[in-house]
């Protein structure tokens, strides 16, 4: 008998319990919303700590009205999050209650609760999330049934101190889980230094993020692990989070993303590593330095230029055709790792040169029928022309200028900046491909880059015409000016990019120079160029812009007949005198400059000069310049004084 009686009692016991609990409950189907409110928070309370209510509450139905309520637009934002509390509460307890909450689809409901603008919602939310995906029973691919979940994930890390510490609790769960996130964080870190900042003090469990990247890297752990891992803390560097003298990054990831360019890697891990490392060490000289003498790292590159292996010893038709297809990719890697590493050591740079048959593989690169590998080439080029030495002798000797000229001729935009930026180094006054390129057609070249709608062209363009024109003879300005066309310069002197303002300011200065030059370009271009400089020293430009112009005058002031361009022209003189007595040294400088040349007592008509220029007040400045606190004013001054009384 006793046994029949058992299981009444049972049904008794769990009646009673259930019937405590059901107010609970039918509290959440009153029609009065602020009544609602209530019963949800006096839920929350009586389910902290209670495993056994948690249990009845879920038996009873509590858990669908709890989703509905916070799936509903009249929801109040206060109900949905008290709600998302309550949900969390229950998640808590036992896995059968995990199961149960799974059963009822909660994670699609608090998914959608992240998009609410409410961070206080966003954050219980999360906090249900990483209880349910923190436990056992939950089947982490959940979690990415929709694409757009895992980048909404990373883009709320930032939101709140919680919202970075649930999301690195849900991420950091389990390995699938941690390389998604991997990937997320280095996709998002990547020249974003807002993000970079804000994952670098994240803590997960106690510790932070980056040293948490920093395990990931050891050789224990999968490689595809080392190398996302290595990315994020490369990103998060160059994003200015972390510094490129921290240990994690000198020590961990530099040395780690070497290894990944080593033979015993996989071709598309070796490719992986090396452009990594590249955009590393890219703005450092100290890093290339270390790079350069890590694992012989300069000469383990040369082995990307081997793929495919020769067509013999392979016998292997997917192996051959696995190689064909990362040849490209490995090539292009190497041309930016050597281009990164020689970016500003002249020691390393030798050594890259030095490297087997290098200078013929990049101009082999220059024709390349893959653009991206062109590019790399015409970057790695570009790196070591900045070698004064090897512009004199393994560019010389390779006749580098040649494929060059032929890449400037038709090109992508991305591969001509890099291009002309390379032939301005060859066309510096020292370097022997200076003559030949000249001799090739460049001015007209040169001259049409001016007129691209890219301002990175229009720069090259007039920078390496600046260049040609340094000490240069008559006929080579002529020809510059020519080809260019007065209007042109004159387009390139109101042009809203600083930088070509001031390259053109620079193409001026070195054309009239020498004064048979200086002469004869005034005596045929003096009207505009004076008109250009007035319009340049009245507008609103910077401090090096204008000393740039006062310089031209100063220059025009040297010749023998152009100097009469300025002392018959009232609104210069005005104008040299106004900055004379300017604020900044700079420009008082530069127009003591033009003083000096007009007075100097050698030359025919300095005394009607000097006196056209006393009666403007001029000699008064000069007294007073000459007690200047700054010496070389001073200098300037005294030696400018003396012309009056020699």
């Amino acid at each position: 008998m006793a046994c029949l009686l058992e299981t009444p009692i049972r049904m008794s016991v769990l009646s009673e319990v259930t019937a405590s609990s059901r107010h609970y409950v039918d509290r959440l189907f009153d029609p009065d919303p602020q009544k609602v409110l209530q019963g949800v928070i006096d839920m929350k309370n009586a389910v902290i700590g209670n495993n056994k209510q948690k249990a009845n509450l879920i038996v009873l139905g509590a858990v669908p009205r709890l989703l509905y309520l916070l799936q509903q637009e009249t929801s109040s934002t206060e109900l949905k999050t008290e709600c998302a509390v309550v949900l969390g509460s229950l998640a808590m307890g036992t896995e059968n209650n995990v199961k149960s909450l799974l059963d009822c689809h909660i994670i699609p409901a608090l998914l959608q609760g992240l998009l609410s603008p409410d961070l206080k919602f966003i954050e219980a939310c999360l906090r249900c999330l990483r209880t349910i995906f923190t436990s056992p029973v939950t089947p982490e691919e959940l979690l990415y049934t929709d694409a757009t979940v895992i980048p909404h994930l990373m883009a709320l890390l930032s939101r709140s101190r919680y919202t970075q510490e649930y999301i690195c609790q849900i991420f950091s769960h389990c390995c699938k889980v941690r390389m998604q996130a991997l990937k997320c964080f280095s996709v998002l870190a990547f020249e974003n230094p807002q993000v970079s900042m804000t994952l670098v003090n994240v803590l997960v469990d106690g510790e932070l993020l980056p040293q948490i990247f920093v395990k990931m890297l050891q050789r224990d752990k999968p490689i595809e692990m080392q190398l996302t891992s290595a990315k994020c803390l490369t990103y998060m560097c160059r994003a200015g989070a972390i510094r490129t003298d921290d240990s994690c990054i000198v020590l961990k990831t530099l040395p780690c993303l070497v290894r990944m360019c080593s033979k015993e890697r996989l071709l598309e891990e070796r490719v992986e590593g090396a452009e990594t490392l590249a955009y590393l060490i890219e703005p450092d000289v100290e890093l290339q330095r270390i790079a350069s003498i890590t694992d012989h790292l300069i000469a383990m590159l040369a082995d990307y230029f081997k793929y495919p292996s020769s067509v013999s010893a392979i016998t292997d038709i997917k192996r051959l055709d696995h190689d064909l297809k990362h040849a490209h990719e490995l090539r292009q890697a190497a041309f930016k790792l050597y281009a990164s590493l020689g970016a500003n050591d002249e020691d390393i740079r030798k050594k890259i040169i030095e490297t087997e048959n290098m200078m013929d593989r990049i101009v082999t690169g220059l024709s390349e029928s893959s653009v991206k590998v062109r590019l790399a080439a015409v970057r790695c080029l570009h790196s070591l022309s900045r070698s004064v030495q090897q512009l004199r002798t393994s560019f010389q000797d390779h006749a580098v200028w040649k494929p060059l000229m032929k890449v400037l001729q038709n090109a992508p935009d991305e591969i001509l900046v890099v291009a002309s930026s390379m032939l301005c180094n060859l066309l510096l006054e020292f370097s022997p491909s200076k003559e030949p390129i000249l001799e090739s057609g460049a001015v007209e070249l040169l001259c049409g880059l001016t007129q691209s709608e890219n301002p990175a062209l229009r720069v090259n363009g007039i920078w390496a015409l600046m260049n040609m024109a340094f000490q240069a003879e008559q006929k080579i300005k002529a020809d510059i000016l020519r080809s260019l066309s007065t209007e042109q310069l004159f387009r390139l002197l109101s042009d809203s990019d600083l930088n070509v303002l001031m390259k053109t300011l620079g193409l001026l200065r070195n054309l009239l120079s020498t004064r048979p030059h200086i002469d004869k370009i005034m005596s045929t271009h003096g009207k505009q160029i004076m008109q250009a400089v007035t319009l340049i020293l009245e507008g609103e430009h910077n401090i090096e812009v204008k000393e740039q112009t006062l310089c031209i005058l100063a220059n025009i002031a040297d010749g023998t007949t152009a100097k009469e361009l300025i002392m018959t022209n009232d609104d210069i003189l005005q104008k040299i005198k106004y900055y004379m007595g300017h604020s900044h040294v700079k420009l008082q400088l530069a127009a003591m400059f033009c003083i000096s040349n007009l007075i100097w007592n050698e030359e025919e008509g300095s005394q009607e000069r000097q006196d056209k220029l006393r009666d403007m007040g001029i000699v008064d400045i000069l007294h007073k310049l000459s007690q200047s606190p700054d010496s070389n004013l001073c200098d300037k001054a005294k030696t400018a004084l003396q012309q009056y009384l020699a």
